[in-house]
């Protein structure tokens, strides 16, 4: 089914930034009123790292040698910080392919709104719940016995590099999201989630795997982050001889950029084409 944008007044660049900004905070707060009135799911999804956390830490714990030395929630929590914002992929993922399959990406669509707006709203709404979620792990791992060592700038800066990667993967979950079709289509997709997030430095050294799946797991962009926050928050790391070990840092801002440049124009364009 096509869709037919309404003819709209023409306004000046700063106008149109302002209604874009006008429509997208109304996406949002859209968005957030679902979430208000699905509390349960919500709650579980916050809830859900932090269950990780505990198995990883009460099964294996013990089992394992932390580099350095040192308490493994240490070494386990900038990791788990990680895999949060990759879980955010399915949420994102989910909440789109629904509109979409339900014909409300279209209705907004043909409505007289900034084109951009709903995909604007959904990653604002998406930005804010990762927040809290990343919230509620950094105050669970406190409690556990977690702490970071590198300063406070050191720390915001190592939660910047943590929304930078979650920001980029929201333009993934979005593009799969209205490739799917539908939340039913998903299914295998999301089934990948766990292999991105296990086939990296999180839990395991890449130098302890076979070669050739030891290169991919380093060459992960989880893994580039989960070291980068490693350091800037002064817990125990793996560290490495490689060229993509030793530059970790950088490559925590070049991977996210990356993703960004090829999955935000490839969602721009997927989104114009819905229903033509």
């Amino acid at each position: 089914m096509s869709t037919t944008t309404p003819a709209l007044p023409r306004r000046s660049p700063l106008s149109r930034a302002g209604w874009a900004l006008t429509d997208a905070w109304t996406i949002t707060r859209r968005d957030l009123n679902h979430w208000a009135l699905r509390p349960g799911t919500v709650i579980v999804g916050w809830a859900f790292p932090v269950m990780i956390v505990l198995m990883f830490g009460g099964l294996f714990g013990g089992a394992i040698s932390v580099p350095g030395g040192g308490g493994y929630f240490e070494f386990l929590m900038p990791g788990m910080f990680t895999m949060t914002m990759l879980f955010g992929l399915e949420t994102t993922m989910t909440a789109v392919a629904t509109d979409a399959s339900r014909g409300v990406t279209d209705r907004f669509r043909s409505m007289p709104m900034n084109a951009s707006a709903v995909v604007l709203g959904r990653c604002a709404a998406d930005m804010l719940n990762s927040i809290v979620g990343l919230s509620i792990m950094i105050g669970a791992g406190l409690l556990l016995g977690w702490r970071w060592h590198g300063g406070p700038a050191a720390a915001l800066a190592a939660v910047g590099l943590l929304l930078l990667l979650r920001a980029a993967l929201l333009w993934a979950g979005i593009l799969i999201g209205l490739v799917a079709g539908g939340p039913e289509s998903l299914a295998s997709v999301q089934i990948l989630v766990w292999p991105v997030g296990f086939l990296s430095n999180v839990f395991v050294d890449p130098a302890t795997m076979p070669a050739w799946l030891g290169a991919i797991a380093a060459w992960n962009p989880l893994s580039a982050t989960a070291s980068a926050t490693r350091e800037l928050f002064g817990n125990p790391g793996w560290g490495g001889e490689s060229w993509i070990a030793q530059n970790a840092m950088p490559m925590a801002v070049v991977w996210p950029l990356l993703l960004t440049a090829i999955f935000l124009p490839l969602s721009v364009r997927r989104f114009r084409r819905l229903g033509s």
